[in-house]
């Protein structure tokens, strides 16, 4: 079944989204923040909207959109605790994809040395 579905699928992409936030180990980055990029990858069936031209068949990137922005509020230790957040909840409100990546950046990250970004991925099929 996951396989007949991959014959129709779709990609939508939410490329380098920017969020302020306070993920971090230290006590400083959950208090001080630091600049976040996060992209998201979406597997879907765009079949139908394809052909009705009905936003009501296609899958909200709006949604997509605000479920990253809703997981990036919230602190956490870790950036693979905040992009298994943002996948268990894309498959809660938009339970017609297929399967999404997500990554986070952050921008600047205190390693002590110039470091542009460092970055967690995740991905994840629901099938």
């Amino acid at each position: 079944m996951f396989f007949d579905k991959l014959l129709s699928m779709g990609v939508i992409e939410l490329e380098d989204m920017e969020f302020y936030a306070f993920h971090g180990c230290y006590k400083e980055e959950q208090v001080v923040g630091n600049k976040f990029l996060v992209s998201l990858t979406i597997w879907s069936d765009c079949v139908k909207a394809g052909v009705s031209d009905n936003i009501c068949d296609a899958t909200s990137y709006l949604t997509a959109y605000e479920v990253v922005k809703e997981q990036m509020s919230i602190k956490s230790h870790l950036l693979e605790n905040v992009a298994t957040r943002i996948l268990d909840a894309l498959q809660t409100k938009l339970p017609a994809i297929v399967s999404a990546k997500v990554k986070i950046s952050k921008i600047n990250p205190p390693l002590g040395g110039k470091v542009g970004r460092a970055s967690v991925t995740l991905e994840r099929a629901f099938c």
